[in-house]
């Protein structure tokens, strides 16, 4: 049973990977959006190549607890990929998910070139994360 955690995005899309058990997240790819639809056919490829078996889609809500257009907009992609797959597709509050990778990056001391290609992995990581630790059953 594997998971997988989106951040979802104008430009891209941050994709993190659980493990078998559940357990842990891993930063899988980003995907660079192009033409409509493209997006969602390479989540499917990967959705099959990986087995997974539910997919997390990140809600950007404001720090008040309401739902922005930038929020609307996820909803809307997790609407889309629902259509397209047959599992279970679930919101997950991903407030200050880029804020802490941001910072855990420059932490490491990583070049901001190398932040910008790997941003949106971790923040699908730290969402991914945050979701097996609050409900899966260990």
């Amino acid at each position: 049973m594997r998971v997988m955690g989106l951040d979802y995005g104008d430009k891209t899309i941050g994709v993190a990977l659980s493990d078998e058990l559940g357990w842990t997240a891993q930063g899988l790819e980003v995907i660079h959006r192009g033409k409509p639809g493209e997006d969602i056919e390479r989540l499917v490829l990967l959705v099959q190549m990986y087995g997974v078996t539910e997919v997390v889609v990140g809600l950007p809500k404001n720090m008040n607890n309401t739902i922005g257009p930038r929020g609307e907009l996820a909803i809307a992609f997790a609407k889309q990929l629902e259509e397209r797959l047959s599992i279970p597709i679930r919101l997950w509050d991903e407030r200050l998910t880029t804020v802490a990778a941001t910072r855990t990056l420059l932490e490491a001391d990583v070049s901001r070139k190398k932040r910008k290609q790997v941003i949106d992995k971790m923040a699908a990581q730290l969402i991914l994360q945050g979701y097996m630790d609050a409900n899966m059953k260990r």
